[in-house]
């Protein structure tokens, strides 16, 4: 199968659901597969674009808008996901995950399956989050990560948890399910390698894409599925569920399991999509 080669036979634009790749920014998929596009179509100025970014670390369900339905794009955004997040509890990095070293560690004794279960329920339905710092939310026109990278240069990691409270707003969001998987007392030893796509052979993983390894400091570690609204920030629930546990913790995995109505499953990895464009 193939997509033909003139654009004005998808008068709605084309949607493709692609499983974005490990240490890949959403920009990285974008940029791949607008120049494929492109030439596809011999059309110089298509409009390619995605309906929701996903953090470098994290894989899963990536929809890229092609044409006509890049105008569909915040409709797209504005639906409901499902995500399966790795939680590991008794250290903090800055930026929630692994792309920064831990800045603090925690007890971490107390934390089983049992107290991780009962915990969950109190993060049932609306509430208010707040984003983390490292992230693109904008505070008066400039991205959060901005002020989040000139802390983190100057040594005041610290600092940076209070400077989100000050400077972010509190969205109001909505998880809808939270179900846990899987418990590792004391933690897995999953090596990173594993958990990017083999289907993917196009481009290499970014190398300005720092990740940190926790693996080894026996942590333990939730595997919990998450069905919540636009707009959630895991890293930040990670961080949250921590704190409720009496902890500390960050995001070592995570998997975008659900966009609205395109699930893992009927995604494609980037090649299969690039092997569409030819």
């Amino acid at each position: 199968m193939s997509f033909s080669h003139d654009i004005s036979d998808y008068p709605d634009g084309i949607v493709l659901a692609v499983d974005k790749p490990y240490r890949w920014t959403s920009a990285d998929v974008i940029r791949k597969l607008k120049y494929a596009a492109i030439k596809h179509f011999g059309k110089k100025n298509l409009k390619v674009g995605h309906a929701g970014t996903l953090d470098p670390l994290a894989t899963g369900v990536l929809l890229v808008c092609i044409g006509n339905a890049c105008k569909r794009a915040q409709e797209l955004q504005d639906h409901d996901k499902e995500y399966i997040a790795r939680i590991r509890f008794g250290a903090t990095t800055p930026s929630y995950d692994l792309e920064k070293e831990v800045d603090r560690t925690f007890p971490f004794e107390h934390i089983t399956a049992e107290a991780v279960r009962a915990a969950l329920p109190a993060f049932l339905g609306e509430q208010e989050q707040v984003a983390p710092l490292f992230s693109a939310k904008s505070v008066d026109g400039v991205r959060a990560y901005e002020l989040a990278r000139k802390l983190y240069r100057s040594g005041q990691t610290s600092a940076i948890d209070a400077a989100a409270l000050e400077t972010l707003h509190r969205s109001r969001i909505v998880i809808s399910e939270l179900e846990l998987l899987d418990f590792f007392p004391g933690g897995t030893e999953v090596e990173r390698s594993e958990t990017e796509s083999p289907r993917t052979l196009s481009l290499s993983p970014s190398s300005r894409i720092n990740v940190a390894d926790t693996s080894a400091l026996g942590l333990p570690e939730a595997v919990i599925r998450i069905a919540c609204s636009k707009g959630t920030y895991i890293r930040a629930f990670a961080r949250d569920l921590g704190e409720a546990l009496g902890s500390g913790a960050h995001l070592s995995g995570l998997i975008r399991s659900r966009s609205g109505s395109f699930g893992l499953s009927d995604s494609l990895s980037v090649d299969q999509a690039l092997a569409l464009l030819h």
